[in-house]
């Protein structure tokens, strides 16, 4: 009888397996998952408040606070996306009415802005050219003359390939009566940061870039100064989801029994936990080494290819994402389509600010090799002979 009722017939396309291809994932992320990554994140489920998979978030905790160099308590990985990370700092920084500085020179900058504006704070916005960094002055000016309480900046701007130095910004912040947010999805393990040193007080990140796991965990932690700022809010941060207090807690930052918040992504968890002790492992500085010499390399290889890099400062250029201006007479989606369809790489075009203007091609964690840089190279070279080239 209730077989009757039933006129949604099964999708024709679910009764198929699924078939996943090979590809190499060169643009800005997410990149290829290693092995040894992935087979973790196929273990079997255990429960979201069973000791084993608190230890999993307590060994998390620990390899976030080397991987942002910080002795911060609240530290721990929100259950979502690098953006999601970007909320869970803004609504709990930021009250309504609150002042805010964004600095922007590309699109997280403008997702900030919009984040921001959404809960009612007064955002000022710094505005650079993409391809171009903000400098201690820059800031300076922003901070005297709208005194924020919170100034974000992008540390990867993979939007633009650009680099932005932090050095002095903490400390220029704090001697404003400011809080500093700093975006390193795009740049945690590829390019140093030192979250305690650089008196930075909310640095978030993500799983899916140079740590080379699946997208779905976001690295974040917060200062003591940030922690204070959040004690003092005379609201609720608007999302329960994020809500640091719920969460501290749930991770068992703020030394009181834990309980239930959320059911968490315990496979992402497994996941992440692999891909920061491979990161432990191979240690930062190697990291760092690594992904700037294949950096150069590609570089230098693409210039041999006749083609310009939009990020003129060598000191500028994010190690992770590198940016070339789309070659004059050519059509970036042929670029794209030809490396996807006839070399299984992708690369990206731009994105935001950078649409039409660019080409972005990522090296993250186990992808950013010399092998790989020449592959993509030959690939390019080959895109560049067969793509038909306009006249103007």
């Amino acid at each position: 009888m209730a077989t009757s009722l039933i006129c949604v017939p099964p999708p024709q396309g679910l009764l198929r397996p699924l078939a996943v291809p090979e590809r190499l994932l060169l643009g800005p992320g997410p990149s290829n998952v290693p092995p040894r990554i992935l087979a973790m994140g196929s273990q079997q489920l255990l429960g979201h408040m069973h000791p084993e998979v608190l230890q999993v978030m307590d060994e998390i905790k620990a390899g976030i606070q080397y991987a942002f160099q910080t002795q911060n308590q609240l530290t721990l990985a929100i259950s979502g996306t690098g953006h999601c990370a970007m909320e869970a700092a803004l609504f709990n920084l930021l009250e309504h009415g609150d002042i805010a500085l964004v600095a922007v020179n590309g699109i997280w900058g403008q997702r900030a802005t919009d984040i921001a504006r959404r809960l009612g704070a007064k955002v000022h916005e710094l505005l650079k050219p993409p391809g171009e960094y903000f400098t201690l002055s820059d800031i300076e000016e922003g901070l005297a003359r709208h005194k924020p309480s919170v100034l974000f900046v992008t540390h990867g701007e993979s939007s633009t390939g650009v680099l932005q130095p932090l050095e002095g910004l903490g400390e220029l912040c704090h001697r404003h009566g400011c809080l500093m947010v700093v975006d390193a999805v795009a740049s945690l393990g590829g390019a140093p940061i030192f979250m305690d040193q650089q008196e930075i007080d909310v640095l978030y990140s993500a799983s899916q870039k140079v740590l080379n796991a699946p997208p779905g965990s976001a690295p974040i932690s917060f200062s003591e100064r940030a922690r204070e700022k959040m004690l003092k809010r005379k609201t609720k941060p608007p999302s329960f989801y994020l809500d640091m207090g719920w969460l501290a807690n749930y991770w068992g930052c703020d030394g009181e029994p834990r309980r239930y918040h959320h059911t968490a992504p315990i496979n992402s968890f497994f996941s992440l936990r692999e891909s920061l002790a491979m990161l432990a492992e191979l240690g930062l500085e190697s990291s760092w080494e690594r992904h700037q010499a294949n950096c150069i390399q590609l570089c230098q290889g693409l210039c041999d290819l006749g083609l310009e890099l939009f990020v003129k400062e060598e000191k500028a250029r994010l190690p992770t994402v590198t940016t070339v201006k789309v070659p004059e007479g050519y059509d970036w989606k042929e670029i794209t389509a030809f490396l996807m369809d006839n070399h299984a790489i992708e690369i990206a075009g731009g994105l935001g600010p950078s649409v039409g203007k660019v080409l972005r091609i990522g090296l993250m964690g186990c992808n950013s090799t010399s092998g790989n840089v020449d592959r993509v190279l030959r690939a390019l070279r080959d895109a560049l002979g067969c793509c038909r080239r306009r006249n103007r």
